[in-house]
């Protein structure tokens, strides 16, 4: 049976990538046949760089069937993944995520969670010698997962190791590393053919905090002016999108790469109470900025409060 690779819901630069990465590494190493997948359409960075180096963009599936074999990475958050993951055959997780708790398997797995920036990171180890015969397209897509979730070093979730072996798959491609971030992070900025619905979803995970279910966004640009010249409409889109979701709350962060600080959309008092509990900040009008604040997994969702 063929194994299915995939991340999560939402799929940015890490899940798409990493799960080409490992479906590649099982299929030559370990001789056992595996496909990649995504769960919905890659972000616009993630697009990028499928197109950049040439890779095959992985088929979109919205479910999995009883007994299919699958890898799960960049996510072990149940809520991030098809609604048939329960009766599915996983074989391994690869995450880089605090543990969530849920998921379920039939028998006992490898499961690798370690705290670095990406998961791209955690599978070049796991390779160990068999890392030397990647083709470039493989180095490519994961350099490009390191410099995305790092956002070019500059988020606190960014360990030595993930420095080290971004400088090293840099080196082995002959890329400037700011240049080639440049590149990535311009097409990380293009949004503008997204409705605001869309740009709502576009990099979220739902989270539960005090009894509250959260739908916590986040769009990383070089260009924050042009996302929250939408703030408006974006407002308007909160509620909606909460809705449709089953979630309480949409939380937006318009994390700006270049000033190393986040804005946060402010639609209505509960969120504004959100803000100044979880923050130590005062709101007063439909945004707020929060200086260095960068990552999701670090910074934003663990300050959490109901």
């Amino acid at each position: 049976m063929t194994l299915q690779v995939f991340g999560h819901k939402a799929p940015d630069t890490d899940a798409t990538c990493s799960a080409i990465i490992w479906a590649w590494y099982l299929s030559e190493h370990r001789g056992t046949p595996a496909v990649a997948r995504i769960l919905g359409e890659p972000n616009t960075e993630a697009a990028f760089v499928l197109q950049r180096w040439s890779l095959e963009r992985p088929e979109i599936i919205e479910d999995v069937a009883p007994g299919d074999a699958v890898v799960i990475v960049d996510t072990n958050n149940p809520a991030e993944l098809p609604a048939g993951i329960a009766e599915a055959d996983i074989r391994e997780i690869i995450d880089h995520h605090r543990l969530t708790g849920g998921l379920e398997t039939t028998v006992p797995i490898n499961i690798t969670v370690r705290p670095v920036a990406c998961t791209a990171t955690i599978l070049h180890d796991l390779m160990g010698a068999d890392a030397s015969t990647m083709p470039e397209g493989i180095k490519a897509a994961m350099l490009s997962c390191i410099l995305s979730d790092t956002l070019e070093f500059r988020s606190p979730t960014t360990t030595d190791v993930d420095r080290a072996l971004a400088e090293q798959l840099a080196g082995e491609l002959d890329i400037v590393i700011a240049d080639y971030a440049e590149e990535l992070f311009a097409a990380k900025s293009d949004v503008s053919r997204f409705s605001e619905a869309e740009l709502l979803r576009m990099d979220s995970k739902e989270c539960e905090v005090d009894g509250t279910k959260y739908r916590v966004s986040v769009l990383e640009t070089t260009s924050a002016q042009s996302i929250l010249a939408r703030k408006e409409a974006l407002k308007d889109a909160t509620a909606a999108v909460a809705a449709e979701d089953g979630v309480d709350e949409v939380l937006l962060f318009v994390v700006d790469i270049l000033r190393e600080e986040a804005t946060m959309l402010i639609q209505n008092e509960r969120v504004k109470g959100v803000a100044e509990r979880s923050f130590d900040t005062t709101v007063s009008g439909d945004t707020v900025v929060l200086p260095g604040v960068m990552s999701r997994k670090k910074q934003i969702i663990p300050a959490l409060k109901g």
